[in-house]
């Protein structure tokens, strides 16, 4: 295909996406949940061809700092995806989600480069929200990430033969999310390995049902959340891989805490119904936890992936 080129020169923008977690226990590969916890991106035109990046936080010194960076990566699709030449650019991240934890990194980082194109590209080629989960979803190959990653609070994912689509509702405002977050990591391939192909009819059924108290818990009634989180689906069939993540999911769920595996883990997501609850399912797992973990008391977002315009020179100003 051949590429139109587009005068950018001068653009740049500010980028700021959360973390999320995703499956939410029964909601496998369908719910999402949107954190306060973000990445910022600083993407800024440049005369000379090609991609350079500075990470700064998580990540610095480990990911690629050239164009297979996947935020470089989810640009150059964009671009391509309306036909335009992709120029050359200056990137700046500042990490806060950490990596391989099921927080949502690497979805993150691909709505991060698909929003700075749309930035970029503003006047040039326009976006829907319907386009950018579809543009998103191309790279990370499901949407239970990228959707609340792009529109905030808690999503709703399906793909359909058009495409994937989503629904946003809005969380109760008593649900006070916990994420337990360890020191060792784990591997997104290596947990959907040890997923089934098939699973009994029964367990299937008892999803459903989960999955659908989980949305009516979740903004509606906090106080079903321990029973709507329960799951035969994928989490069993994961935990010799994070081994402790089980045994403190266990002990947290026996003590009356709505605790899962955050995405594909080994991250612990705690759906708490009020903030003093949180903070007894902290203080649990820092009595009996056999390892570091660090605890994230962090609120829900509402907001979703934004981006905004900024000088060119102003690659060291926060996102709004």
């Amino acid at each position: 295909m051949t590429l139109r080129t587009a005068d950018l020169r001068g653009r740049a923008v500010a980028v700021k996406v959360p973390a999320t977690s995703a499956n939410l226990g029964p909601g496998f590969d369908t719910l999402g949940l949107s954190l306060a916890l973000y990445d910022e991106l600083r993407v800024s035109v440049r005369d000379e061809p090609g991609a350079t990046v500075e990470v700064v936080g998580v990540g610095a010194g480990e990911v690629p700092t050239d164009e297979s960076n996947l935020v470089v990566r989810a640009i150059a699709h964009t671009f391509e995806s309306v036909g335009v030449a992709l120029p050359g650019l200056d990137l700046v991240a500042r990490n806060n989600i950490p990596h391989g934890r099921g927080l949502g990194s690497s979805g993150a980082a691909i709505v991060s480069g698909i929003m700075a194109a749309k930035g970029l590209l503003e006047g040039v080629a326009e976006f829907d929200a319907q386009a950018l989960l579809a543009l998103a979803n191309d790279m990370e190959g499901h949407p239970d990430n990228v959707a609340p990653a792009l529109f905030g609070g808690l999503t709703i994912a399906w793909v359909t033969p058009e495409g994937p689509r989503f629904k946003k509702l809005i969380v109760h405002r008593g649900v006070s999310p916990l994420v337990l977050v360890p020191e060792h990591v784990m591997s997104t391939a290596l947990a959907r390995s040890l997923q089934p192909q098939s699973v009994p009819h029964e367990d299937a059924v008892f999803n459903v049902s989960r999955s659908a108290l989980l949305v009516a818990a979740l903004i509606q009634s906090p106080e079903l959340l321990h029973a709507a989180t329960e799951d035969k689906l994928h989490q069993s069939y994961r935990a010799s891989a994070m081994p402790e993540t089980d045994r403190l999911i266990t002990l947290l769920r026996s003590n009356g805490f709505a605790a899962v595996v955050s995405g594909a883990g080994p991250s612990i997501l705690v759906l708490c119904s009020d903030p003093s609850q949180r903070l007894a399912a902290a203080e649990l797992v820092a009595r009996e936890a056999q390892t570091a973990w660090q605890p994230l008391m962090l609120a829900v977002d509402f907001k979703g992936a934004t981006v905004t315009a900024v000088a060119a020179d102003d690659v060291d100003t926060p996102a709004a």
